[in-house]
């Protein structure tokens, strides 16, 4: 799908046509303690100036242990850590995936979303889940469903973040006419990150894009045939990208096979690309990468960057 009217990092990242790759950061993770800043700038203008496409980051609003690790994630802002990506960077999109909507007012999150776009010069990339810490409920004073609150303020903040006056009509009406940014000049993604407790029907129906994680290729392969009848249902058939995340360990052996890791894999540079290859034959469009294990991530970015990135541009996204 290409459409002028979209952001400078919907046509980088999710409408170039062929499999692209961005990163989640924090880079350098140290459980139970904030990033250490110098080091993450560094991290991300090299990555920058290597030619990966994006740069993620996750809202964990409190610090709740999760996961089979049990990590307990220290994470700065969303929207204020991108803007400061933003300033160490020049072209890769910025995205959250996801920032947690049924905690956070939606005309809030569509004025922070706005602000990112413009002072990144339109690289911004607003990922959407309903989370999944049930922990965080009571304390941000959510007594409804997560799932109804959910589409109720996606229902505002895309009519917020709309370039047509027309779709901000309703929304004025409740705000006594007064919009939280000027319309708009150009359209910033909104992806659901996961199932946001929605029927992919009614992804398909109301984001730009789907963000789902790692799983076995023939299961994933499933996941897309039924992302791509969805959209056929509910979107007219407008094609609309398909994105992975996948934990990375990658190996400092380029030849080391792929082996299985909880939701990604540990390989060589080798083994990768070829599950590249395939994964953008099946229609992933993005690829964000977790890095992880013992070998230094500088080393890992660099081999990203160095050789993988200039193949990609061959793996044309079915």
């Amino acid at each position: 799908m290409t459409d002028t009217a979209y952001n400078h990092a919907w046509h980088r990242v999710l409408g170039a046509r062929h499999l692209t790759l961005g990163l989640m950061t924090p880079l350098a993770r140290a459980s139970g303690a904030p990033a250490d800043i110098a080091r993450e700038t560094a991290l991300a203008a090299r990555a920058d100036a290597l030619g990966i496409a994006a740069l993620w980051t996750r809202d964990v609003p409190l610090i709740v242990p999760q996961g089979s690790t049990r990590e307990a994630a220290v994470l700065d802002d969303p929207f204020i850590w991108l803007t400061l990506l933003a300033g160490a960077t020049a072209s890769a999109a910025l995205g959250t995936a996801a920032a947690v909507l049924p905690l956070r007012h939606p005309l809030h999150v569509a004025k922070a979303a706005w602000s990112l776009d413009r002072l990144s010069g339109g690289r911004f990339i607003l990922g959407l889940g309903s989370g999944d810490r049930p922990e965080e409920l009571a304390p941000f004073g959510v007594d409804s469903a997560p799932e109804v609150l959910f589409r109720e303020r996606w229902q505002t903040l895309a009519a917020a973040l709309s370039t047509d006056a027309r779709v901000r009509a309703d929304l004025l009406e409740d705000t006594g006419g007064h919009a939280p940014t000027p319309l708009p000049t150009a359209r910033i993604p909104l992806l659901a990150v996961g199932t946001a407790r929605q029927s992919l029907q009614w992804i398909a129906a109301h984001a730009d894009g789907w963000a789902t994680y790692h799983r076995e290729e023939a299961r994933q392969q499933g996941r897309i045939a039924l992302w791509q009848r969805a959209l056929e249902e509910r979107a007219g058939g407008v094609a609309k990208p398909f994105v992975q995340s996948l934990q990375l360990e990658l190996l400092a052996d380029p030849d080391a096979p792929a082996e299985a890791l909880e939701l990604g894999l540990r390989a060589g540079r080798r083994a990768l690309l070829g599950y590249f290859e395939r994964m953008a034959a099946l229609g992933v469009a993005h690829m964000l990468v977790n890095l992880q294990g013992p070998r230094p991530i500088e080393e890992q970015v660099e081999e990203l960057g160095r050789e993988i990135v200039p193949r990609l541009p061959t793996l044309a996204v079915r």
